[in-house]
């Protein structure tokens, strides 16, 4: 396959498994102040929905990567959509809050089957010219398929209940995975089982620009779920009080990076990695300190910064994935997301304590500080060569 034919494969399959990927990890967000009604919870004990899936994607992701590297992207891709679709609806058989934990976790270790494998597909069947625009469509997919989780859970649970906006939900996973099923093209070599997985581990390991891209990808997750996490519980509370509803609504701010990832793809391709993440977390910082507003329009335009900068810093780092490896891709992007959903994981709970100590700023504090840590990473450890000298030895 020819770069030309290769730079002309179909972007939609890609965007829907991006879709997929996101539809259902964070979609109990906005029903937290409702479980926590629904179960006499605390903000900590319903927030482990969150944590849930986000640990088992951190413990499961390099090795659902390294059996992908081994059956096939494609295999693992529609096996892991489909595996989701069914834990999905499972867990609207929950009758208590624990069962629901659990079922997310069951959720969690199906994700990692799409987004690790997606993410390495594109670099293996996309020319590396192309890499940063193609990793930029599928991050669109999955803002659209994050909004679309949150605002449809939102929406199905204030008029019927969570348990219904969960069987929603696993219904249009599932009519992804019949989609990428029929669609999605087979990436040009599948290889055959084989070969010592601790010896890539010991590789991957050894490369430091790909351990600091995982540092950089633990920042820009803490900053994502403990931002919308949280959120959550200041705008249901006075003087806002929103309603389930409306929370889920509040994520409709995630369009706006839907729109504006795909450009950033040229930018990263153009200009480096290094300057797309310092935009990028530039553009949450600002977003973040304008939720300290207590304006509720200006809360809104603050996240849509904040989840666009989170969006294009994610589209980043993915792509600089690729830069710094050469084999064994779907393996580290399954360790770069072990550390990205530890940073999820540990955004979910540690805000918990200074949101009660110190409410919305405090967090917001926290959030700023951690995105700065995730710039000061790249520049001191990224190379500053533009993204389509996209393949670099490891040190």
């Amino acid at each position: 396959m020819g770069l030309t034919s290769r730079a002309r494969l179909p972007m939609v399959p890609v965007i829907l498994a991006g879709f997929a990927a996101f539809l259902d990890l964070y979609s109990t967000q906005p029903l937290l102040p409702l479980l926590a009604r629904t179960f006499g919870a605390s903000t900590f004990e319903v927030g482990l929905t969150i944590t849930a899936p986000t640990v088992a994607v951190a413990i499961t992701a390099p090795f659902i990567g390294r059996l992908a590297d081994r059956l096939g992207l494609r295999r693992v891709i529609v096996g892991s959509a489909f595996t989701l679709t069914a834990a999905t609806v499972l867990a609207a058989t929950s009758s208590s809050l624990p069962q629901l934990i659990v079922w997310r976790f069951v959720q969690g270790i199906a994700t990692p089957g799409i987004f690790a494998s997606a993410v390495a597909y594109i670099h293996e069947v996309w020319p590396a010219t192309h890499a940063g625009r193609a990793t930029a469509a599928y991050m669109s997919g999955t803002v659209l398929g994050g909004f679309t989780g949150r605002a449809v859970a939102g929406v199905v649970a204030a008029d019927a209940s969570w348990q219904a906006a969960l069987v929603a939900l696993g219904i249009l996973t599932g009519a992804v995975a019949v989609i990428l099923w029929l669609s999605l093209p087979a990436e040009p070599v599948v290889r055959e089982w084989g070969g010592v997985a601790g010896g890539s581990f010991a590789h991957l390991f050894g490369n430091r620009r790909l351990m600091a891209t995982c540092g950089v990808g633990f920042c820009v997750l803490f900053t994502q779920v403990a931002m919308f996490t949280y959120v959550t519980f200041h705008l249901s509370a006075a003087p806002y009080s929103l309603s389930t509803t409306a929370l889920g609504w509040i994520f409709a701010v995630y369009l706006v990076g839907a729109v504006v990832t795909p450009f950033s793809g040229r930018w990263i391709d153009s200009h480096g990695h290094r300057a797309g993440m310092a935009s990028a977390m530039g553009i949450g910082g600002v977003g973040a300190l304008l939720t300290l507003v207590p304006a509720l329009p200006v809360i809104i335009c603050g996240l849509a910064l904040c989840a666009t900068g989170v969006f294009v810093a994610q589209a980043t780092s993915s792509s600089y994935i690729g830069a710094v490896t050469t084999q064994d891709r779907a393996l580290a992007v399954g360790l770069y997301s072990t550390f990205y959903y530890a940073g999820g994981s540990v955004g979910a709970a540690l805000p918990a304590a200074l949101w009660t100590r110190g409410g919305w700023p405090a967090c917001v504090a926290l959030v700023v500080a951690i995105q700065t840590t995730g710039v000061a990473i790249a520049f001191t450890q990224w190379s500053p060569a533009p993204a389509h000298h996209d393949v670099v030895l490891p040190d």
